[in-house]
């Protein structure tokens, strides 16, 4: 599974390693396709108007146009008119990362890996990072994972989906207390973000507070999937604390679960602190 033109995540898609958890997380991954007739409406606009003007006036309207047609979950068109930006205006980071994610959003791993790593050299660094990180999370080593997205997170230390995607990450790859500060960080910077209270929950229930991750998941409102989702990866993320040596996982054995709480939220009450993850 924001590492900004689009928040990405583990946790976005069935494509996206958290399947219903992050929608963002390994935020995750990429766009919400969105359900309904307002947003199928939507999306069949935008392939009328990528029809009717495939080439709008100026570089900025047609990259804006590419974006909204990635919102909208439309990867294997936008790569058409990548193809046809980069024809007329030529390469330049932004299409690069523009179709880094269609390509990894169209199950182009490889390719995508190529074009995310392409951004290495350039201002978007960090996004190049992130998505190597969301395809080595999307097969399984979540130790690559964390790797890419930790060196992501130095490039781009306040993005709030980046640093809850590093947290999840942390936590599949058996390193349950690590995940605790960059996920503290994301609640903190992002406190609306349904995404990241989602990681929070996963947190509190692998690391012993299933009371506290409860009550959060109520606040959330969060649904009957979402909470069977976050039960699941919870078991993922026990076996594989479980399988780390003594000493280099998420808790020793014999020591006491801790709260989720950064040094002066330790002094808050506890439903004061979930309220604020709620919010």
């Amino acid at each position: 599974m924001n590492l900004n033109l689009r928040p990405n995540g583990f946790v976005r898609t069935a494509r996206c390693i958290v399947p219903a958890i992050a929608l963002a997380l390994l935020g995750a991954c990429a766009k919400d396709m969105g359900y309904g007739v307002g947003p199928q409406a939507e999306r069949q606009a935008l392939i009328q108007q990528a029809n009717r003007d495939p080439a709008p006036d100026t570089p900025g309207m047609y990259l804006g146009l590419i974006d909204r047609m990635q919102s909208q979950g439309l990867y294997f068109a936008s790569l058409a008119h990548i193809d046809a930006y980069e024809k007329q205006y030529g390469v330049t980071p932004d299409t690069i990362l523009l179709r880094a994610d269609a390509l990894r959003m169209t199950d182009q791993p490889e390719a995508s890996a190529s074009a995310y790593a392409r951004l290495l050299q350039t201002p978007l660094a960090a996004r190049g990072h992130r998505g190597l990180g969301l395809i080595a999370g999307a097969s399984g080593d979540f130790g690559r994972a964390v790797d890419e997205l930790q060196q992501a997170a130095q490039l781009a230390p306040t993005d709030a989906s980046l640093l809850s995607d590093l947290g999840y990450a942390r936590m599949r790859a058996g390193d349950i207390s690590g995940a605790r500060v960059p996920l503290m960080k994301a609640a903190e910077l992002d406190q609306n973000n349904p995404k990241i209270a989602s990681n929070i929950a996963l947190y509190l229930l692998v690391d012993g507070e299933a009371d506290r991750s409860q009550a959060l998941m109520n606040q959330q409102k969060f649904s009957l999937d979402v909470r069977a989702a976050i039960r699941s990866e919870a078991a993922k993320i026990t076996a594989a604390a479980r399988a780390q040596p003594l000493g280099t996982s998420g808790r020793s054995q014999g020591t006491q679960p801790g709260p989720v709480a950064s040094a002066q939220a330790m002094m808050e009450p506890a439903p004061r602190l979930l309220q604020r993850f709620a919010q």
